[in-house]
């Protein structure tokens, strides 16, 4: 099978995770796009959904579903949501479509977090795939620096020769050069750097099933 395909058939899966009349968190990206594409297909009947994105909220609105604001939702029941790289113990890195703070905080208000992959994205170790930072545009400058002394290669997210601008209105930082074997650890210290809003390693909230799509069909894999 195709990535695609791939794609969509752990997104698929994903459905079996949906209760009917729940309120349920959806996050970001091309393979979540095949999961709110199953959403409307099969009509599911949940009560609304929690966005990490503006993109995402527009496809879930477009679809028929209520979008609501986590202020009002409250917890939620599940939250699925994709990944750039994710390890055997479920640690992710996220943030290639640049939403990784609102994916976090919708991430830490949900019961269950879904984790829908094709199986490129399984990793031994984390750091192959650019580590993605938000970043106050006045501290880019300073957070570069204070990287480089942590071993990465901090390039500034452009687009068409302009600054990649996040929806809460912040630059993105994209780390390159990084072997991480302590995912918890450095999360916590990057977000200590003042100027970082959130950094795309999700260890202290990982995955709590991960559903892996390969040739062979798709696997699923539970925090242990």
């Amino acid at each position: 099978m195709d990535q695609n395909a791939l794609k969509l058939a752990a997104a698929t899966l994903a459905l079996d995770y949906v209760e009917d009349n729940t309120i349920i968190g959806v996050g970001t990206g091309s393979t979540v796009n095949f999961f709110i594409a199953e959403l409307i297909r099969t009509k599911a009947r949940i009560k609304a959904a929690v966005s990490s994105s503006v993109a995402s909220s527009k496809l879930l609105r477009d679809g028929g579903f209520e979008v609501m604001e986590l202020n009002d939702a409250g917890a939620l029941s599940i939250y699925v949501d994709g990944a750039d790289e994710i390890n055997r113990e479920l640690a992710m890195i996220k943030g290639a479509g640049a939403a990784l703070t609102r994916e976090k905080i919708v991430a830490a208000a949900s019961e269950k977090f879904i984790c829908i992959a094709d199986a490129t994205k399984y990793v031994a170790v984390l750091g192959r795939f650019p580590l993605s930072i938000e970043v106050i545009p006045m501290g880019r400058s300073y957070v570069s620096r204070e990287l480089v002394k942590l071993g990465g290669h901090p390039e500034w997210r452009m687009r068409d020769g302009k600054a990649v601008v996040t929806d809460n209105g912040n630059w993105i930082l994209d780390v390159r050069g990084m072997t991480i074997t302590n995912p918890i650890e450095l999360e916590t210290t990057i977000n200590q750097i003042a100027g970082v809003v959130e950094n795309g390693l999700f260890a202290r909230r990982g995955a709590d099933v991960l559903l892996l799509a390969s040739n062979a069909g798709v696997e699923r894999i539970s925090q242990k």
